[in-house]
């Protein structure tokens, strides 16, 4: 008896010790957050921008969260374009430094910060950039700069776009495990990678004139930086003129080759620094916890900001997922306050679930009807990312956006080869003759195929419709436009899918002049979950989190993305509104 109180009580202290250390280790960050602002930014500092982790549109921070950014790892384009715009009129930051390799980040994403960055420069003050690699999108991003520097033994890649697709036809065939595709008629491209071991020409056209679109809105905008003509651009990169770093240089990609002490030297003297003397830098991550709290746009009148971001499954969703259940409930809480006038709605969605796309749908009929509704388009705003964007009063898409897609679905994983090789045999009994509709054991049987394929046609019928009633075209002009067809932002405002090229804040802009707004500020939705609650959730998932940044270490990000891939596919649920593939430009 003595020993099961003694062990009792040796519990209960151990639990009233933890407790305590929790509680003053919690104090102790409460307290840290309530300093000042927790950055100091001394005169004649220099923002460094340097991206190491992914970049989201959104990531939903609460200002009112005590702990909010004191261990954060991320910030969300909304963030790293306020911090740009805060430091345009911070009075101790001489300039930006851009030291970025292997950006993480879409196409669109990049030219929004690279538009940031030029605006910065028309306030008078420098940019410089220096890097050991430049891929082709750090390089995009680095040249607006007035100087870009390289190591005299590092490399930079200008070669031109490109994009690889998996094909999984035979894969299946060996493995005895294949999905099996139920899909509209016409629509070519999508699914492919599960029917075929090849590209079918329809495919290969619509993504090289894809990656066209996009690789001549980059063309320009590095043209106009580095004074360079388009012709020689295409030039440099068919040659491979940019290979080495004395290429580079020669062909005017490059100011020089620096070692980043050298680099360092050149900064000292923009920002008045003695030789012997340091810099004072401040890390873009750093100034985001200052500027977060620094307002541009205030006024009792706002401007909504709905973030849906991710591929679309049924359920709540969260930051990197678009479910029903965040986005209806912002889109309610938007319509109803008073104090917001206008929406705009932010979408960055490959697509998904069908079903949870036309909720969506419905709820920005809703919205529209008691207040304007703008929508932006991210990096991508395809199939269901489209579908969900496509009821708002206006659109706008950057040139790189990759839009449309419009079209679906249906694959449903089947291992009946496997099971007969490794001697499985399923058996199923029911009360009615479609009772046992499919079993994954089985091969699908040509009634069930019939209809979900009928169900298929009815959803992509009703995509054609609501796209037709959002674009003012008829049903037919939007199936010419469909069938799994992707678009660039520039394409798709040519044929009508979209109104304007331009970035959020150009949404935003737009939807506070339709609302007769002239002073307002910005309101953001969803809020996800505090950096408190995140850090108390159960172990099991911390877990789970750190054992995935150690496989996507371990194997690398293309690698530990395609795992993922994987693992979404066999989540989705119904029919799908999805682009077919993952298109990773490079």
């Amino acid at each position: 008896m003595n020993f099961l109180r003694n062990f009792l009580a040796s519990i209960l202290g151990s639990l009233v010790a933890f407790a305590i250390i929790m509680g003053m280790f919690f104090i102790f960050l409460i307290l840290m957050g309530n300093a000042e602002d927790g950055v100091v930014v001394k005169k004649n500092s220099i923002l460094e921008i340097g991206f190491t982790m992914p970049i989201l549109d959104y990531v939903g921070k609460d200002e009112a969260d005590p702990f909010a950014g004191l261990w954060a790892s991320e910030i969300g384009l909304d963030e790293i374009i306020h911090a740009i715009k805060v430091a345009k009129e911070d009075g101790d930051i001489e300039g930006i430094s851009i030291t970025t390799s292997f950006l993480q980040a879409g196409m669109a994403q990049t030219r929004e910060i690279r538009e940031a960055l030029l605006d910065f420069k028309a306030s008078g003050k420098f940019i410089m950039a220096h890097s050991d690699f430049y891929s082709q999108k750090d390089y995009y991003l680095a040249s607006v700069a007035d100087e870009v520097y390289v190591n005299p033994v590092g490399a930079l890649d200008f070669k031109g776009l490109a994009t690889e697709v998996l094909y999984y036809k035979d894969l299946q065939e060996k493995t005895g495990i294949k999905m099996e595709v139920i899909r509209h008629g016409k629509y070519k491209s999508a699914v492919e990678p599960f029917l075929s071991n090849t590209m079918s020409e329809e495919n290969r056209t619509q993504l090289k004139e894809l990656l066209t679109s996009i690789w001549n809105v980059m063309l320009d905008d590095v043209s106009a930086s580095r004074k360079i003509s388009r012709p020689d651009l295409n030039t440099i990169a068919d040659t491979l003129g940019g290979r080495t770093p004395k290429l580079a240089v020669a062909s005017g990609l490059l100011d020089g080759t620096l070692h980043f002490d050298q680099y360092e030297g050149l900064l000292k003297e923009k920002v008045g620094v003695g030789e012997d003397e340091e810099l004072n830098y401040v890390s873009l991550m750093d100034y985001v916890q200052k500027s977060n709290r620094q307002k541009i746009q205030t006024g009792t009148d706002k401007v909504a900001v709905i973030y849906a971001q991710g591929e679309i499954f049924f359920g709540e969703g969260g930051k990197d997922q678009i479910g029903q259940g965040l986005i209806v409930d912002a889109l309610q809480k938007a319509t109803k306050n008073e104090n917001v006038k206008a929406i705009v709605f932010r979408v960055d969605s490959p697509g998904g679930s069908a079903l949870v796309s036309d909720i969506i749908w419905r709820e920005m009929q809703l919205a529209k009807k008691v207040k304007p509704v703008v929508v932006s388009f991210g990096n991508v705003a395809a199939s269901g990312g489209y579908y969900i964007g496509v009821g708002g009063d206006k659109i706008f898409a950057e040139p790189t956006t990759i839009t449309g897609s419009i079209g679906v679905f249906g694959t449903i994983p089947n291992i009946n080869e496997l099971a007969k090789n490794v001697g499985i045999n399923a058996e199923q009994v029911g009360t009615n003759k479609n009772s046992v509709d499919y079993s994954l054991f089985e091969p699908m049987s040509d009634s069930f195929r019939k209809v979900v394929l009928e169900s298929i046609e009815e959803t992509y019928g009703t995509f054609l419709e609501r796209v037709a009633q959002g674009r003012n075209m008829t049903v037919a002009q939007v199936d010419s436009l469909a069938q799994g067809r992707v678009w660039s932002g520039v394409d798709a405002k040519a044929n009508g899918l979209v109104d304007e090229l331009g970035n959020l804040d150009d949404a935003i802009a737009a939807a506070a002049e339709m609302a007769g707004l002239e002073s307002y500020g910005i309101r953001q939705y969803p809020k996800y979950k505090t950096d408190f609650e995140r850090f108390m959730e159960d172990l099991g998932g911390m877990k789970a989190k750190i054992g995935q940044e150690m496989i996507q270490e371990e194997i690398g990000t293309e690698a530990y993305q395609m795992l993922k891939e994987f693992k979404d596919l066999s989540k989705q649920e119904g029919i799908q509104a999805k682009m077919p593939y993952s298109l990773n430009i490079k």
